[in-house]
């Protein structure tokens, strides 16, 4: 492997069940590949409903009869506590791993998506045992009281951008909860979570706790989906899915569902701003990992009085935006899409752009010899009505508009079916503060952008979806309420 690191033996790809590594019922399996060359990595079992039944009695025999949901809080947030000191242990193959199948920038990999992980593990470990209820006064001669109890087998399906910190958005808090669960990675994205599951069982987390499913949406992402026995579906994708899942859920067993969808999240630069704080920060907002990331403000809009300064600036800075091996600490961007498949598709919206009358300003074609690469791309002359300003491109493409007043700016960032997230960049508190309350998304960033923590709610609005991950919110999503009600002793009722 190039700039001095050694290939990684691929340890793990069979699928994990019961806390064992199992082929598959069918004996499928699929190739994952390298998007730097569009080589086989190697190929990973294909599991299917056959497989997700076998995985979800393993949780469900953990959740009914086993003993994570009984354990003290305290005692599962050791547990996960040792599960994240593993992870430290091995954090240059899991970054690397992540680099050869989604092209994410090894550097970022080690220094900040492994971390983030094992800080949301630490942080939820510390949560575990702070999950309690209310002591109820009731109008009547009755004690009451509610308890908190793990909502049962949690289904979670993750996305392939970010492999191992969604996997961690789902995972950390349903453990803390006593959750069992059964996890589908991305098919495109499947073996840092299943060198995950082999590490939690080394941590303690006992079998059937923590189930890895690797296979695609319509067969095993669909098993669960529909599954009687899974109590709760998490799942982080596009909208399209996530309607998928919710209808499926709906027809089964009426199990609740936590969206994370798709976003087409604006950045608003006003007049006041620092052009070159500005510039960097929206440089960072669109084309950070590529552009695939779910909240990258793909709409810039930048106040008339700047705009002319601001365009001419994010068109030279992008100039030294380096495209290249993501093992190589001097790239700022790895291979710019994942697969062949979503390669195509971000070239078919840049040429979409093209013919709807959006002019290009830097970039918008593929680059080097092998591999899906694309060149961060600039359009301006943007109409609200063009696809390229409509939908979610996931990958780096900026479009790049004007506005006049706050109000126009308001009803602008509003103007999409989407409510992720959303960018405010001004040095006036007043402007910072309407903005932000007229805004209709789940987060709204001022003066930076990608700002999450594990103690922060991260969800959308509209058709973003609904839920939360992170903070303390996400727990309640893998519990459920229980009222208890005593009598009081020789008090009048009847």
């Amino acid at each position: 492997m190039a700039w001095g690191l050694k290939m990684p033996e691929i340890k793990f790809t069979k699928l994990f069940i019961n806390g064992s590594f199992v082929d598959a019922v069918s004996g499928k399996t699929f190739a994952t590949t390298d998007p730097r060359s569009g080589e086989v990595i190697t190929m990973v079992a294909e599991g299917e409903k056959d497989d997700v039944d076998l995985a979800v009695k393993a949780a469900r025999e953990a959740f009914d009869h086993g003993q994570w949901p009984r354990m003290s809080g305290f005692q599962r947030g050791q547990i996960m506590i040792k599960f994240a000191d593993l992870i430290d242990q091995h954090i240059e193959e899991l970054a690397t791993l992540d680099s050869l199948e989604v092209g994410k920038l090894f550097s970022h990999n080690k220094l900040a998506d492994i971390p983030s992980a094992t800080r949301m593990l630490r942080y939820f470990a510390g949560a575990a045992d702070k999950i309690h209820g209310e002591t109820l006064k009731m109008g009547g001669p009755f004690h009451g009281y509610t308890l908190k109890e793990p909502i049962g087998v949690v289904g979670h399906i993750i996305p392939w951008n970010f492999p191992t910190v969604m996997f961690f958005f789902k995972v950390s808090p349903a453990l803390a909860a006593g959750c069992a669960m059964v996890v589908k990675p991305a098919e495109q994205s499947s073996l840092s979570a299943l060198y995950y599951a082999f590490l939690a069982k080394q941590a303690g987390i006992p079998d059937g706790v923590l189930n890895v499913v690797t296979g695609f949406g319509p067969t095993a992402g669909a098993a669960i989906a529909s599954h009687m026995d899974i109590n709760q579906v998490s799942f982080t994708g596009s909208t399209e899915v996530g309607r998928l899942i919710m209808e499926a859920a709906a027809r089964s067993n009426l199990k609740p569902v936590s969206l994370e969808l798709g976003g087409k999240s604006p950045l608003i630069i006003f007049d006041d701003a620092d052009i070159n704080m500005a510039v960097k920060l929206a440089q960072r907002a669109v084309f950070y990992n590529k552009g695939e990331v779910c909240v990258a403000a793909s709409r810039i809009y930048v106040q008339e009085g700047i705009y002319d300064d601001f365009m001419k600036k994010a068109v030279e800075t992008v100039g030294d935006w380096i495209v290249g091996d993501p093992f190589d600490p001097h790239v700022h961007q790895g291979p710019q899409v994942v697969d062949k498949e979503q390669f195509e598709k971000v070239l078919r919206y840049i040429e979409h752009g093209k013919r709807e009358g959006a002019t290009i300003v830097a970039g918008g074609k593929p680059c080097g010899e092998n591999g899906y690469y694309i060149e961060p791309t600039i359009f301006v002359d943007v109409k609200e009505d063009m696809v390229i300003a409509k939908e979610e491109i996931f990958g780096p493409v900026m479009s790049l508009m004007k506005f006049k007043t706050m109000e126009e700016a308001i009803e602008k960032a509003n103007n999409t079916r989407y409510g992720l997230a959303a960018g405010v960049v001004t040095k006036n508190l007043d402007i910072a503060n309407r903005m932000a309350r007229s805004i209709h998304a789940g987060s709204i960033w001022i003066n930076c952008y990608f700002a999450f923590d594990s103690d922060c709610p991260f969800g959308g609005f509209k058709m973003s979806g609904f839920g939360k991950d992170l903070g303390m919110h996400s727990i309640e999503k893998y519990l459920q309420v229980k009222s208890v009600v005593t009598r009081l002793h020789d008090s009048p009722w009847l």
